[in-house]
């Protein structure tokens, strides 16, 4: 593209300075002949009424003084009709002369009758022709040369972006998909620029949407895992008794829907093809749930798990988030606090307030400010249950908070039920 660039615009250059230099060569050369012309004129005008004065003064014509004053002139001057002509000047310039020159001719005939020729070599005048087109082919040349140069340093302009924006998008095909921010003064490639730097943070965004997927899939599927796994190893010690069988089976056929559930929820998220449409949701079969799902694991540890406060209530939620916002803060006071995990319902009216708190030391004073973000835990956990119930909270209408560190105390905060009644209310 380089080389077309500057073969195109040497060409175009040619072609102008052509179409300029021919004319301009022509009309020097007829303006320096003209010019000549002119000259040997007023010299044979000059001559012409010198030779009139030295007729009056001394009846002749002193051609000495011309031999003097014009010695690259062949001159003749008739003094009368019928006079003898005199010559003055160099002879090799008479035109009469056996291998004369080419000579340039002025004449005149002044008010005596008195004709006068001069003749002058044309070579003088076609040497300032010659020079004249050397100047003309000389600037010729510049400006070619400095439209080259212009030429390929315009060409280096346009195609070291091109070559910049191959790069990016090569780097962005190669799953680099970091924004350049290259900008090069030229609209066209910045406008191209900018829609590959938008490219590259979209790709970045679906990345991190994948890669947030696979981590928050990967926490959210191990709590229904765990209480499945427990669930079959109640069932492999109550093998003997079928009724417990029954109920133990039961139990872990829920964990097992629970699981798909999860898996759904997943990955509409990760997909933004599901919005969370909310709905009353009566809150103490959720809590049931979830007490039943946890007692076991409690009570291997000797610990309980209480739901305590208003009973009754009712929010807009979705069930099967609530149920896995809930679940992580259980498990988040089960692995990192101690004593009793306390869930409080409490109705502000306008909205649910559950609170989920533990006996334990509490959040440490350096990650109370940031115990929502992702990767970060005072243990040993994955730093992913805290940030993944926010984000479904928040993607509900609903908030999550830290609203005391010793000892740890997170508050739910979910919009009240239909009709802004928290209280599921009979039939009048």
């Amino acid at each position: 593209m380089r080389r077309r660039m500057v073969f195109s615009t040497l060409v175009v250059t040619v072609i102008a300075v052509m179409l300029l230099g021919l004319p301009l060569g022509a009309l020097t050369y007829q303006l320096i002949h003209e010019e000549a012309a002119r000259q040997l004129q007023g010299e044979a005008e000059l001559i012409g009424a010198e030779s009139d004065t030295m007729l009056e003064l001394q009846d002749e014509i002193d051609t000495a003084r011309f031999d003097q004053d014009y010695p690259r002139r062949h001159i003749r001057v008739t003094p009368a009709a019928g006079s003898e002509p005199v010559t003055a000047g160099d002879p090799a310039l008479d035109p009469d002369a056996p291998e004369s020159p080419n000579t340039l001719l002025g004449t005149t005939t002044t008010g005596r009758d008195t004709h006068v020729e001069v003749w002058a070599a044309a070579d003088d005048y076609q040497n300032s022709v010659i020079r004249a087109w050397l100047g003309i082919a000389s600037l010729s040349l510049l400006a070619i040369g400095v439209a080259v140069g212009l030429s390929m340093f315009q060409a280096r302009r346009l195609t070291l972006p091109l070559m910049d924006l191959a790069a990016t998008a090569e780097r962005l095909g190669s799953g680099v998909a970091t924004p350049w921010g290259h900008r090069y003064g030229i609209p066209e490639a910045d406008r191209v620029a900018e829609v590959l730097d938008r490219s590259a943070e979209r790709i970045a965004g679906l990345i991190a949407t994948e890669r947030h997927f696979a981590t928050d899939a990967s926490h959210q599927l191990r709590t229904p895992l765990t209480a499945l796994t427990m669930r079959l190893e109640e069932i492999i010690q109550v093998a003997d008794d079928p009724q417990l069988v029954r109920e133990e089976g039961e139990a872990a056929l829920t964990q097992t829907e629970r699981l798909v559930e999860t898996v759904e929820s997943l990955l509409g998220r990760a997909r933004k093809s599901q919005n969370p449409e909310v709905e009353p949701v009566e809150l103490d079969p959720v809590f049931n749930n979830l007490q039943a799902e946890w007692a076991p694991v409690f009570q291997q540890e000797r610990r309980r798990l209480l739901v305590v406060g208003d009973s009754g209530l009712t929010a807009m939620t979705v069930p099967a988030d609530l149920a896995q916002i809930l679940a992580t803060l259980v498990e988040n006071a089960y692995k990192h606090g101690a004593g009793t995990v306390t869930l409080r319902r409490i109705d502000t009216g306008h909205s649910v307030r559950i609170e989920v708190s533990d006996e334990g030391e509490g959040v440490p004073d350096h990650l109370s400010g940031r115990i929502f973000d992702r990767e970060v835990s005072g243990g040993d956990g994955t730093g992913l249950g805290l940030a993944l119930a926010r984000h479904i909270a928040e993607s509900e209408g609903a908030r999550i908070e830290l609203v005391q560190t010793h000892p740890a105390t997170f508050a739910l905060f979910l919009p009240a039920g239909a009709g802004g009644l928290s209280k599921m209310t009979g039939p009048v």
